[in-house]
Order: structure tokens, then C-alpha cells, then sequence
């Protein structure tokens, strides 16, 4: 089986701390699948952008692109308050590759870490599909008469016929492939008159494409409260930048907190970047507390991306196995430290392919 080549950049924080035992689940899975991973770790953080001034250097995302994948950890430090290489790193590189389809998968993999009463694995099981380079993160706008009583900012949302068809299609085509009959796109139209208009035609465009799934709408006030009274009506969510940055943080809490979710930035046909979504808890770092099962399945969705199957079995099991058993982080009702809990995943592993 040929190689896998796979761009690693741990970035701050407990990013590091995760990033070491993920990279440590799937050289595991590497024994057993032979996937043949080979991994290019690059030192993009803080640490070297108060050192050199640099955030992403020139040719950094050509490099990317000559990978499979591209793995990232979590990003933020306290001397660099503006979190200038945070946003270059991370939203530079989603924008740099147009990795337009941020997706996360909201999987319960135990029923016990559900705040909600009464719900079981089988009651959250979804996916979230945000659009990931457009909306109020394009960064347009700006700031009049600055602190004087008269100032003004504007930050402008931008939908594009193309950003909000492919998105939409995005999500079609994959309930489609994945069996699953139900697609709801979520905005605010009913208040953002002119960008989520936009959304409400291109859906209704779009579905008529897809006749044998059912295609429905929510306005997003609407989802956050049905996402907690009853999470199992849903299948496939697709919904605008902002939105799906609120309701997929919902969504994690629902599977065990931000410990426990993943996610990928997806552009078919080109590389992909794939990163755990807590944050760098600087705090934490080096500390052997942080919880390393978020990275980790984001490492199932990359295997899985890139055509392993086997491979994303075998990480899932791993997980499941250690969260029954405690295997686990102290915010999970364990009692292992990070390393630990990279330790166990790989010895579940070992042992299931036994």
C-alpha cells in the first residue's frame, strides 16, 4: 500500500500535548493497517512568531498542498493578544486551499457524557456542515472616528452564490453517500434579509437534485433549542459560517464537551486539513491533564478521508473501549493523564487487531 504523507503543525498550548498522542494513535493503527504514514511536523505557533516575526511563512501552503493531509492542533497564546498567528495559520490556511466545507460529526460514542436526561448513543448521531470562507469571517469592515463617542464598525457578511451552492451540495452529496435521508439548512432569513434570502433559494434550487432525501429548514434560534429538546431528529445540518460556529460548539457539548469533538476542512479533489476544535488552554500545557480523544478522532475523520476505512474502525473502537473502561481524562470520569490516555487508545488498538 503506498504512503501517506501527512503535514503535522501542533501549534500552542495543549495543542502540543494532544497533537503527541494522536500522532502516537496513528503510527498504532499504522502497524496494523500499514498505511504508511509519513508526517512533515512544522514548527507554525507562537513560540516561533515571537521569535522571528513569521505567522505562515512564504510557500507554506505550496508545501501543504504537495501533502495527503494536513493535521493541526489547537492555537493561542497570551503574549500575542490579538492573536495575530492564529489567524494567519489557521484561517490562512482554510482560505489559502479554499477548504470550503467545515465539517463536524456530532457522534455520542457513550451515553454517559450527554448532559442530556435520559439519551443514549442512539439519540446523537449528526453532522454539521459549515461554510467555511465566507459570512462574517472574510474580515471586511472597519472602524470609524475609533474611541470617540461617535465610532462607528461595520463588519460586512458576505454570501456568494458559489460559496452557498457548493456548501449546500456539500451536504446533499454526503447524506447521500452515507445513507442518511435528511438534510436541514439553518439560517436567519427572516431577519438577514439579502445574504440568507440567498440561502433559502440556492436550497430550495439545490434539493430538487437530491428528490429522495428530505429536505427541511430551521431558523437557527429554532435549532439551538431542538438540538437540546431532541437531537435525534436530525441527520445532516448545513448552515453559514457563523452559525456553524455557535451551533456546532452545541453540538460538541451534546457528545461530551469540546474535548470529545473533531472536525475537517474539506475541498474535494485537494488536500484537506483536519483539527480538533478546543482551544490551546495554555494553562494546561505540559501539565499531562488535557483531554487527547478530541484530536484523536480527528484523526478517524482523516484516515477515513483519506480512503482508510479499517483504519477509522479501529480508532473508534479504540475510543469507545477506553471511554467504557475509564480509560480516560479526569473530565471524562477517568483517571489517566494525556500520555496515558494516547497509551490506552494504542494498546485497544493492538489488542483489537490481535
Amino acid at each position: 500500500m503506498s504512503g501517506r504523507t501527512i503535514a503535522v503543525i501542533p501549534g500552542d498550548g495543549i495543542g502540543v500535548d494532544v497533537t503527541r498522542e494522536a500522532l502516537k494513535v496513528l503510527r498504532a493503527v499504522d502497524e496494523v493497517v500499514g498505511a504508511g504514514f509519513r508526517f512533515t511536523e512544522y514548527d507554525y505557533g507562537a513560540e516561533r512568531y515571537l521569535a522571528t516575526g513569521v505567522t505562515l511563512p512564504p510557500g507554506a501552503l505550496e508545501e501543504f498542498r504537495q501533502h495527503d493531509a494536513i493535521f493541526m492542533g489547537a492555537f493561542g497564546d497570551p503574549r500575542v493578544p490579538d492573536m495575530k498567528h492564529a489567524a494567519d495559520i489557521l484561517l490562512g490556511t482554510r482560505f489559502g486551499l479554499d477548504l470550503y466545507a467545515n465539517i463536524r460529526p456530532v457522534r455520542l460514542l457513550d451515553d454517559r457524557l450527554c448532559p442530556l436526561k435520559g439519551r443514549s448513543r442512539a439519540d446523537v448521531d449528526f453532522v454539521v456542515f459549515r461554510e467555511n470562507t465566507e459570512g462574517l469571517y472574510v474580515g471586511m469592515g472597519g472602524r470609524f472616528k475609533k474611541d470617540t463617542a461617535d465610532e462607528i464598525a461595520i463588519q460586512e457578511d458576505v454570501n456568494t452564490r458559489k460559496g452557498v451552492e457548493r456548501i449546500i451540495r456539500c451536504a446533499f452529496e454526503q447524506a447521500r453517500a452515507t445513507g442518511r435521508g435528511k438534510v436541514l439548512m439553518s439560517d436567519k432569513s427572516n431577519v438577514l434579509t439579502f445574504g440568507h434570502d440567498l440561502w433559502q433559494r440556492v436550497f430550495a434550487s439545490v434539493s430538487r437534485d437530491y428528490p429522495a432525501i428530505e429536505a427541511s429548514h430551521m431558523y437557527v434560534d429554532a435549532l439551538s433549542m431542538q438540538m437540546i429538546k431532541d437531537p435525534s431528529q436530525f441527520e445532516v445540518i448545513v448552515t453559514c459560517n457563523m452559525f456553524g460556529d455557535i451551533v456546532t460548539d452545541i453540538g460538541a457539548q451534546l457528545q461530551g464537551g469540546l474535548g470529545m469533538a473533531a472536525s475537517g476542512n474539506i475541498h474535494p479533489g485537494g488536500p484537506a486539513m483536519f483539527e480538533p476544535v478546543h482551544g490551546s488552554a495554555p494553562k494546561y500545557a505540559g501539565t499531562n491533564r488535557a483531554n487527547p480523544m478530541g484530536a484523536i478522532l480527528t484523526c478517524q475523520m482523516m484516515v477515513e478521508h483519506l480512503g482508510l476505512a479499517q483504519a477509522g474502525r479501529l480508532i473508534e473502537a479504540a475510543v469507545v473501549s477506553c471511554l467504557a473502561t475509564r480509560r480516560c481524562t479526569a473530565d471524562l470520569e477517568g483517571t489517566l493523564g494525556t500520555a496515558q490516555t494516547g497509551d490506552a487508545v494504542c494498546d485497544a488498538i493492538r489488542a483489537a487487531a490481535r
